[in-house]
């Protein structure tokens, strides 16, 4: 094949620097699937997202299907014959029909080490169950949700005070070390290919809400400092506090430190001169906080202007 025509799928920043490295390299891809433009902001004007913005910049045809199961969009992707699809956080779920549009394969850049965590929230997963490492795995797109064939993973360690932010934008380099490994032999066709029934135990992680991100001072400190890490920017972590008869909410952000105490969980001290919440086992030093309707402060002065008939714990 003397020109390999690849098309990527790709909305999240964390797709950009792989949809970069294929135009750098030369291996342009002849059209960008991305998701509509959205309305954003207070004023809930139209935003594109950023990776539209790099395709057109550099020539690349852009198609934004309101569903890509649309038969119409999939005449327009076929007409284009396409030799490969890369995936990477598209957004949607594809259709067989796109799965085997092209001949050497549809495949996907998965923000984890296959066969542990497939599904959305992979990222945040991995920091908060306190793994030593996580990477991309290059894997072959199938019907069932990340369930493929692995053709590469790529890893990268877990530090203590990473977030689910900085981990996503180390991932975002990561993916682009396992596409340059994986891509040659797809290309020419000796890309080997691995079940993931033969390589772990499988698991799975739903998307995540804001809901999702309260917290429960039962546990203990460590599981919650990871917590605060691992949904850091998002869902984000919060709690609530009785304000004078009315609960309100309180975001807390990282970073966290362990502190020996040992009350009742939720309970909140103050340990030299810091604000600290008991927990399940031992006790968290918050930095910074963030009460509905205030603005992101230290901890200590929120803490310091609730004196009187203040919270005495968080829930």
């Amino acid at each position: 094949m003397e020109t390999e025509r690849i098309i990527f799928l790709g909305t999240g920043d964390i797709a950009i620097p792989s949809f970069e490295w294929l135009i750098e390299s030369g291996r342009v891809p002849v059209a960008l699937v991305t998701q509509p433009d959205r309305p954003a902001g207070r004023r809930r004007q139209m935003k594109a997202p950023r990776i539209k913005e790099i395709a057109l910049a550099h020539g690349i045809e852009v198609l934004q299907p309101e569903r890509v199961r649309e038969s119409g969009f999939l005449d327009e992707l076929e007409g284009l014959a396409p030799d490969l699809m890369v995936v990477m956080a598209y957004g949607q779920i594809l259709p067989q029909r796109l799965i085997e549009m092209a001949p050497l394969g549809c495949v996907n850049l998965h923000a984890s080490l296959l066969p542990k965590y497939r599904g959305a929230a992979c990222i945040q997963a991995a920091i908060d169950a306190g793994d030593a490492s996580t990477g991309v795995t290059l894997m072959h797109v199938v019907k069932q949700l990340d369930a493929g064939d692995v053709i590469v993973a790529c890893e990268t360690p877990i530090r203590a005070t990473d977030t689910g932010g900085s981990i996503h934008d180390r991932l975002a380099e990561v993916a682009v070390d396992a596409l340059k490994a994986g891509l040659p032999g797809l290309l020419d066709g000796s890309a080997e290919r691995r079940s993931q029934a033969e390589m772990g135990e499988i698991s799975h992680v739903p998307k995540l809400g804001r809901d999702d991100g309260r917290l429960d001072w039962s546990w203990s400190a460590a599981r919650i400092e990871r917590r605060l890490r691992a949904y850091d920017p998002w869902p984000g972590c919060w709690a609530e506090y009785d304000d004078s008869g009315t609960m309100r909410r309180i975001k807390i952000f990282p970073v966290a430190e362990l502190v020996e105490l040992h009350a009742e969980a939720g309970s909140i001290h103050e340990l030299d001169g810091r604000l600290c919440v008991a927990c399940g086992d031992g006790g968290l030093a918050l930095a910074e906080v963030q009460p509905d309707g205030s603005r992101r402060m230290a901890a200590g002065d929120w803490w310091r202007g609730m004196r009187g008939d203040g919270p005495k714990g968080l829930h």
